[in-house]
């Protein structure tokens, strides 16, 4: 690969952005398209279908036939409540490939035994998220009922590009929740982002169907274009 191109995909990569390297098959021109101007790019469809994918390859477009090489950050789930739920929800996550993050200040909950190679922080959000980066490849799940952890780090997580964020508790604890973090200064819109009650509504009762509910609604919003995510759920 030349220098060039390594060092664009390097500097892209370090900073957790995705790009795409466009690849004219008659030309063997190629040109780079950064995430942030997928939206403003002739081929905006086709690249966006890429990115939800995360997998290279061919593409008829109206530039021509075009590989796609397609690089993407890996996904992270970061979890506020070392629970039951989190004890199903962090293998499953892992297994589909995401780097998983809990955090939990109540350090009885948050010990190695109960969460075997997963990354525990003990501490309180406004210490634990901040060196996180959160960012557009990062899914964000709020368990612990407790308003003490689950408001401040969901408002953490509003303040910045997820592209997932749940809640655990039912409609009422989610509309006392709600006016909660609009007490806090938290905008409507803000709060619209908030998946709750979380999780796809497969009627999940246990930890493990209710783990399995919420990586089915991160995994669509992850894999599905915005509408067709909204029907999912």
């Amino acid at each position: 690969m030349r220098f060039d191109i390594l060092q664009v995909l390097n500097t892209e990569r370090a900073a957790r952005r995705a790009i795409i390297l466009v690849t004219h098959i008659a030309s063997g021109s190629h040109r780079f398209v950064k995430q942030a101007d997928v939206a403003r790019d002739p081929l905006r469809d086709v690249l966006e279908a890429a990115l939800r994918s995360g997998k290279s390859g061919m593409a008829e477009t109206a530039e021509g036939k075009v590989f796609l090489t397609v690089y993407v950050p890996p996904a992270r789930l970061v979890i506020t409540g070392a629970v039951h739920i989190s004890q199903a929800l962090a293998p499953m996550a892992k297994l589909l490939g995401y780097d998983v993050v809990i955090v939990d200040p109540r350090t009885a909950f948050a010990t190695p035994e109960r969460f075997p190679d997963v990354k525990l922080i003990a501490e309180w959000p406004d210490v634990a998220l901040p060196p996180l980066d959160v960012d557009s490849y990062t899914a964000f799940v709020a368990l612990t009922h407790d308003p003490k952890i689950d408001d401040p780090a969901l408002m953490h997580a509003l303040a910045r590009d997820c592209f997932y964020i749940g809640a655990l508790g039912s409609r009422k604890t989610h509309a006392r929740r709600l006016e909660r973090l609009k007490g806090q200064g938290v905008t409507a819109d803000a709060l619209a982002r908030i998946h709750a009650p979380i999780g796809l509504a497969i009627g999940a009762v246990s930890p493990p169907e209710i783990a399995l509910a919420i990586m089915g609604e991160i995994t669509a919003r992850l894999r599905l274009a915005p509408e067709k995510a909204e029907k999912a759920a």
